[in-house]
C-alpha cells in the first residue's frame, strides 16, 4: 500500500470524524496531510487548530488538503487541488515546501513523472527530480503593492522599514506575502527579537513572511524566515525563491541557480522566464495514522 493509498482509507463507520492522515516534512518544515476528494463538507476551524496541535493532533506547522480541482484547474490540466491551512486555521495561497511534498504524494498516486496541482496561486508544475527530490515551478512573483498586499503605495523595492538589524527590505509576492531584508551577518537565534516588529506592522493588512538572508558569494544564501502566523521555520520555499529574486534584483548574486541555505538544508533556485522560479528540494516522510476531529457542532470554516 502507497501513501496516498492509506489516505483513501475509512478507519470505522461509526466514526465519520475520524481522518486518516500523513505526515511529511521538506526541510523539517512539516505538514499533516488529509484525502477530501471523497468528502463535501470543508473543516472546521476548530479541526484544523486540532490536528495542527502538537498537544492533541498530529503536530503540523500548516495542514494540507488533496481536493478535486475547480472546473477552471481542471481545465488547465490539474490532476488535484492543493489548500493550505496554517496552525490558526487561515487558508493561504502558497507554500514551496508543501507543495514538493504534495507533488511527491500525487506523482506517486499517478506513476506520472510530472503533475499539474491547483492552488489559490494558480495550477503549479511539478516533477521529480532524483531519489525524493521534487521541482517546482512557482510564481509568478510580483512588486504590486497591491498584490502583495500592502497598504498603501511606496516603493516595493526598498522597504524603509527597520528593526533590529534590518532596514531597506524588498517586498513580494509569490502567491503569499514577503518582505526580504539583508544582513552582514545572519544571527538565526536573534530573529524572534526583531522580525515580529515587521510582521505586525500595518504596512502590511495580511501580516508578512519576514525573510533574513546573508549573502554569501555570488550563488550561495543562507536564509531564515519568521513565518506568518509567527513562527521561525527551519525552511521557507517560497522564502528562498522570493530571497534569491530580491538578491538578482540588486545584484547580489549572477548565476542563474542559487543554492539557499536554510537552517534545515538546501534548495537549489533556479530563475526563469517571466518572474517564475524553479524550486528544487527534499522530501520525507514522518509517520502516518488516524485522527479524531473536534466538536462537530463547531462553526464551519468560511472559504471566501
Amino acid at each position: 500500500m502507497n501513501h496516498i493509498q492509506f489516505l483513501s482509507q475509512t478507519p470505522c463507520v461509526d466514526a465519520p470524524t475520524l481522518w486518516s492522515f500523513v505526515k511529511m516534512h521538506g526541510l523539517e518544515n512539516y505538514f499533516v496531510i488529509v484525502d477530501r476528494r471523497a468528502v463535501a463538507k470543508p473543516f472546521d476551524v476548530a479541526d484544523i487548530v486540532r490536528i495542527c496541535s502538537t498537544n492533541v493532533g498530529a503536530g503540523g506547522e500548516q495542514l494540507l488538503t488533496i481536493e478535486r480541482p475547480s472546473d477552471e484547474g481542471r481545465r488547465a490540466g490539474a490532476y488535484a487541488q492543493m489548500r493550505i491551512f496554517n496552525i490558526d486555521g487561515k487558508e493561504v495561497g502558497a507554500c514551496g515546501n508543501a507543495t514538493r511534498c504534495m507533488a511527491y504524494l500525487l506523482l506517486e498516486e499517478t506513476g506520472t513523472e510530472e503533475v499539474l496541482i491547483e492552488t489559490k496561486s494558480g495550477v503549479l508544475q511539478c516533477y521529480g527530480a532524483g531519489l525524493r527530490q521534487i521541482s517546482v515551478k512557482l510564481g509568478p512573483i510580483s512588486l504590486d503593492w497591491q498584490q502583495i498586499p500592502l497598504s498603501r503605495e511606496i516603493d516595493t523595492r526598498h522597504v524603509l522599514l527597520t528593526s533590529g538589524p534590518l532596514s531597506d527590505g524588498v517586498a513580494l509576492n509569490i502567491g503569499n506575502p514577503h518582505a526580504v531584508f539583508f544582513v552582514d551577518q545572519l544571527v538565526v537565534d536573534d530573529i524572534p527579537t526583531y522580525a515580529p516588529a515587521v510582521q505586525n506592522d500595518p504596512l502590511f493588512p495580511e501580516g508578512v513572511n519576514v525573510g533574513v538572508a546573508q549573502i554569501v558569494d555570488s550563488q550561495t544564501i543562507r536564509l531564515a524566515v519568521w513565518e506568518r502566523p509567527g513562527i521561525l521555520t527551519k525552511a521557507c520555499g517560497t522564502g528562498a525563491c522570493v530571497a534569491v529574486y530580491a538578491a538578482k534584483m540588486r545584484g547580489l548574486v549572477n548565476s542563474p541557480k542559487v543554492t539557499v541555505h536554510l537552517p534545515a538544508g538546501e534548495l537549489q533556485i533556479e530563475l526563469v522566464e517571466n518572474n517564475m522560479v524553479i524550486m528544487t528540494g527534499p522530501v520525507a516522510f514522518c509517520c502516518h495514522g488516524f485522527i479524531e476531529g473536534s466538536n462537530p457542532n463547531t462553526p464551519a470554516l468560511d472559504m471566501a
